[in-house]
């Protein structure tokens, strides 16, 4: 959950019209809408570190060789969503696809998908949900990700990647079905809450019909960080999360740890990632009653700098072997699994309380990576033996995606490389 590696170009394309839209939405109309306005400050390219603020409200760039989102810089809010898949229609999918690959296209420039909130016909539904007209594109970034029910459908059986495997279960796992798996995510992240809200909800009315909306999860607090020039975040248990994340700019290791490459034995993911999702709930109730000392022993790391058992600072590289044998960073760590790295965006939670007036809070961790059964397996079988903070956290969502790489142009769309005919 946290430390090394812990489980724990704007849209030039004119606007569609009403009539273009027909079969988005379950009336037959187009549902959905951005941030209005026109010119927004465009980052660099979706696989890069957005060098934006947060203040600034400047759009991430959506097309690229990889998804946005993945090496992008963290930003402040999440909303994902896990969606299942209704139609048998492959071509209705196929459609569906364009369709949201379009909407995102838009969205993610701070532009409204179709006519907008108002203004257009008195007799039928808004294009536009408008929730967020007027508000900056706040560095919404759309990612998608294809779970391995999806390969049932469709005739995509002998297409679905060898590293798509259905996750083992995990000493201490408690998972809510209603919380687990999905042939399908959205992860929007966003530095303005309501922007990555919104954009959920307009995907999912424009899928109305032919995807439904599993479960979702919101966000807030980041607890890793790409940019590893910034202050690194904290989670809910005050502890510095993401000392040693992959950063953006470290194309070598993203290459070697996170991209699917031509070697990996599945074409159509080439330039994409597999992604695991977890929700890990604390038990935040104990915690705070637990002394300074077991929580340090725990983790392995100073709680106000972060510096490592016996070190100053908290970059300092850490000495695995002057932390208790059960110390989450020294089980975490690559050097203690065979240089095991994946690159993690989690956030923090809370969803009210249990019923029993305990905080129902934790992590959302999401970790991006080469291999499913090279990254997140081995390293979650290591930490659910044997590390300490499994007295204060517990598994209780999961899901796995793999993830395609990302949309070239304004000709593309999401998953093209897996669906079209010439594929």
């Amino acid at each position: 959950m946290t430390d090394t590696q812990s489980t724990t170009p704007e849209a030039t394309a004119a606007a569609p019209t009403r009539r273009s839209l027909i079969g988005w939405g379950g009336a037959g109309l187009a549902l959905g809408a951005a941030a209005a306005g026109g010119a927004v400050a465009m980052a660099r390219t979706g696989n890069d570190v957005d060098p934006a603020g947060a203040d600034t409200g400047a759009a991430v760039a959506f097309h690229g060789a990889h998804q946005a989102g993945i090496a992008t810089a963290v930003q402040d809010r999440l909303h994902f969503a896990a969606f299942d898949v209704k139609t048998d229609d492959r071509a209705e999918f196929v459609q569906l696809m364009k369709d949201w690959t379009e909407a995102a296209r838009r969205m993610t420039a701070g532009r409204t998908v179709g006519d907008g909130a108002y203004g257009g016909l008195a007799e039928a539904p808004p294009d536009d949900t408008g929730e967020a007209l007027g508000l900056k594109p706040s560095r919404l970034t759309l990612t998608i990700g294809f779970g391995p029910g999806l390969f049932d459908r469709f005739g995509l059986t002998g297409r679905r990647p060898e590293a798509l495997v259905d996750l083992p279960q995990f000493a201490g796992d408690n998972l809510d079905k209603s919380r687990t798996g999905g042939d399908l995510c959205i992860q929007a992240c966003a530095d303005d809450p309501q922007v990555a809200v919104h954009a959920i909800r307009n995907l999912a009315r424009i899928g109305f019909g032919k995807v439904a909306i599993r479960w979702s999860q919101l966000g807030f607090g980041k607890t890793s960080s790409t940019t590893p020039d910034a202050q690194t975040p904290r989670n809910l248990m005050g502890f510095k999360d993401g000392t040693r994340n992959i950063a953006g700019t470290e194309t070598d290791r993203l290459k070697k740890y996170v991209w699917v490459g031509e070697g990996d034995g599945t074409a159509w993911m080439n330039g994409g990632s597999y992604l695991v999702a977890r929700r890990i709930r604390m038990d935040i109730e104990s915690w705070d009653r637990t002394s300074l000392q077991e929580q340090e022993d725990v983790f392995g790391r100073d709680k106000g700098t972060g510096a490592p058992v016996g070190k100053a600072k908290e970059h300092d590289k850490p000495f695995l072997k002057a932390m208790k044998p059960d110390a989450h960073v020294r089980l975490a760590h690559p050097d203690s699994n065979d240089g095991i790295t994946i690159l993690r965006r989690g956030y923090s939670f809370t969803d009210g309380t249990d019923g029993l007036g305990r905080l129902d809070a934790g992590l959302f961790f999401l970790a991006y990576m080469r291999d499913v059964r090279k990254g997140f397996i081995p390293l979650q079988r290591k930490l659910s033996a044997q590390d300490a903070l499994n007295e204060y956290i517990q598994h209780v969502g999961s899901a796995v995606f793999a993830v395609p790489p990302g949309v070239r142009d304004q000709d593309d769309w999401w998953g093209r490389t897996l669906l079209s005919e010439e594929a």
